[in-house]
């Protein structure tokens, strides 16, 4: 079976906390992302998705011109080692409800890996 490493996504798509949810947004649009990480001095904070720019639009009239990152972020989100196998990272996604799961060798980031990487691995498709 496939290791993480082999199939994660190696651009890091990066996102300030202090960032608003539009213009974090617009910007994982712009890159085709459904996350992006949140690092400040090399320390992975947190992760912001596709999700969490959904929950915001469903809080007041701001839909997200003033909210930031910061606000609906997850911190410290659950990683996955580069060596694990396919399964174990889609194990831990299932389990966790989550779709995008920060790489780690080490102490440091190294990528990410999608549902898509997984699903399109087992699949057998590049």
């Amino acid at each position: 079976m496939p290791t993480v490493r082999e199939v994660m996504s190696k651009d890091l798509v990066t996102v300030e906390r202090a960032a608003t949810v539009s213009d974090a947004a617009a910007f994982m649009w712009a890159q085709k992302v459904g996350s992006a990480l949140v690092i400040e001095e090399g320390r992975l904070l947190g992760i912001f998705t596709e999700r969490d720019i959904l929950k915001s639009m469903t809080v007041g009239a701001d839909r997200g011109r003033t909210m930031t990152v910061r606000e609906w972020m997850t911190f410290n989100p659950a990683t996955i080692d580069a060596e694990a196998t396919v399964g174990e990272a889609l194990d831990r996604m299932l389990e966790g409800s989550f779709r995008h799961l920060p790489v780690m060798e080490g102490d440091q980031v190294i990528g990410v890996v999608s549902m898509r990487d997984l699903s399109q691995s087992i699949a057998g498709k590049p």
